[in-house]
């Protein structure tokens, strides 16, 4: 029998090299820890058709991929993830945890490739409808350490290319919608060392979810 309690959606966010794909599964494990049946996903991606979409957007064409082709294509994703994916999760009264979500947009696409307002606002709008994060745990980390940090692990997407000064566009946007929503957001200091960083994370989900 699915469960009557309401489903929470808790994202990550941070840019490239922050270490939050590496705390999802802390924050999984924290949620079922207290009897809480848990989805993890990830963005862009999430769901079968997601997921193909995602290879299309992380993959380096020759032709290139213009910002507003980009946006649309991430669009797209979220649109299949949340059809296919968080909102039955959601609907069962699960909770689902997802690696990057709509800040994403705003960060990446808004800031970094300088697509205007509205126009993130009415997909915004026409995806998500009403839907928002419970909690988003924003890793924070200077564009310089994050990139040498993804670019050592090996092979890299085309947003882990990018130069420091399109990732530092990226960041002072997330700081800044972290700012805005402070019910929402917690910032979490990514630059730390793991444990510390993991210590953080347990603080906010204690203070905000327990």
């Amino acid at each position: 029998m699915p469960s009557m309690r309401q489903g929470r959606l808790i994202t990550l966010e941070g840019g490239e090299g922050a270490g939050k794909s590496s705390h999802v599964g802390l924050v999984v494990k924290w949620l079922e820890a207290r009897g809480r049946e848990v989805v993890r996903t990830r963005e862009p991606g999430g769901s079968p058709l997601a997921e193909a979409i995602r290879q299309i957007v992380l993959a380096d064409w020759s032709e290139g991929i213009d910002a507003h082709t980009e946006l649309l294509l991430m669009f797209a994703a979220r649109s299949a993830h949340l059809a296919n994916t968080i909102r039955p999760a959601l609907a069962a009264g699960h909770d689902v945890v997802c690696d990057r979500f709509i800040d994403a947009s705003w960060a990446y696409q808004g800031a970094g490739r300088g697509i205007e307002d509205q126009h993130l606002q009415a997909l915004q709008t026409l995806v998500l409808g009403d839907l928002q994060p419970v909690l988003t745990l924003v890793f924070d980390v200077e564009p310089a350490i994050g990139l040498q940090r993804a670019r050592s692990r090996g092979e890299t997407n085309r947003f882990e290319s990018e130069r420091s000064v399109f990732m530092e566009r990226v960041r002072q946007a997330y700081l800044q919608r972290a700012n805005q929503s402070p019910d929402r957001c917690e910032i979490i200091n990514a630059s730390k060392g793991l444990e510390d960083v993991q210590l953080q994370v347990l603080h906010a989900l204690e203070e905000r979810l327990a």
